[in-house]
């Protein structure tokens, strides 16, 4: 099979750049890949938290570490420089995930939560400030209520297994093993509910009796499995909870550095056009709006639903 060259084009898809803007305190901003700030002025929890974007030629030759220059600058931006964090929770512990986790909780004063694989990843903090979850957990974070849910990685699972030794960088990324994967149902005090699906795979049936109105949905390496997989994947997630908009995530190139503007994954490693294809048709049939979200730009997903 000849290797398809290049990478889409998201100019191809500037129409799905349309989540609508945050016209008050409360506010949802991308920060690329499954990195996903949720803010409402006062209370703020953020998944991954992943600035440090090391180049594919470190990534597969050498060892990496937080670039604590690159997380300055993209907290600085998202106005959490002089601000504290409620959270900070990774989605799995891949390096594309949880690299700067413990970083940014150190820098923002947020406790890291999720399970044994990132607690590991948190050494050097405090032990008050790493909190284990288990599956089907619920934890209060502020004006948020957080809620675990056991999934998978999208297959294939390159680096699968356990954290079981507490990670110091600077280390191989193969180090970084995907650990708990999580379903991630956020509720907000003001009635805003979220599904974050950092990783787009799932487990049959395990979010059954869940609600969200929103899913932030990953999609990384979803183009290369077949449509049937696409098809469960948004039965088992976006059907399941009812999800009226959904926002993917996890389509960018992420040893791209943040402040270079976003460009999609190549084909070699996905296929972000055979997903808009297929998701696309799937939305339009289920009446579900369908967006790509704008790094950096402050959102309300949840503006306009009923």
């Amino acid at each position: 099979m000849r290797l398809k060259l290049g990478r889409p084009d998201l100019d191809r898809y500037a129409a799905r750049f349309d989540v609508p803007p945050a016209a008050g305190n409360f506010a949802a901003v991308f920060l690329g890949v499954s990195t996903l700030l949720l803010d409402d002025g006062e209370s703020a929890i953020l998944t991954d938290g992943f600035f440090s974007r090391p180049s594919l030629l470190k990534v597969a030759f050498a060892r990496i570490a937080p670039d604590r220059e690159r997380i300055a600058g993209a907290l600085a931006r998202a106005g959490l420089s002089d601000r504290r964090l409620d959270a900070v929770v990774p989605v799995h512990t891949h390096f594309d995930h949880v690299l700067d986790s413990a970083v940014v909780a150190e820098r923002t004063g947020a406790t890291l939560v999720g399970g044994e694989s990132a607690a590991k990843r948190g050494h050097g903090l405090p032990p008050d400030r790493i909190r284990v979850v288990t599956p089907g957990e619920q934890v209060r974070s502020g004006a948020f209520t957080l809620g675990f849910v056991a999934s998978e990685h999208c297959p294939p699972d390159r680096f699968p297994g356990h954290l079981t030794e507490p990670v110091a960088p600077p280390v191989r990324a193969r180090t970084y093993r995907c650990g708990e994967a999580w379903s991630l149902l956020v509720r907000h005090d003001s009635g805003r509910t979220a599904l974050v699906q950092g990783s787009a795979g799932f487990v049959p049936g395990a979010l059954e009796g869940h609600r969200a109105d929103v899913a932030y949905l990953g999609v990384g390496q979803l183009g290369v499995r077949d449509e049937a997989y696409l098809t469960s994947y948004w039965a088992q997630t976006v059907r399941t909870v009812g999800a009226r908009r959904v926002v993917l995530t996890h389509w960018d190139d992420f040893f791209r550095p943040l402040d270079r503007p976003p460009r999609a994954l190549p084909y070699a490693g996905d296929d972000l056009d055979t997903t808009m294809r297929v998701l696309g048709r799937l939305a339009d049939r289920d009446g579900v709006a369908l967006h790509l979200p704008t790094i950096w730009r402050r959102e309300d997903p949840w503006s306009g639903l009923p």
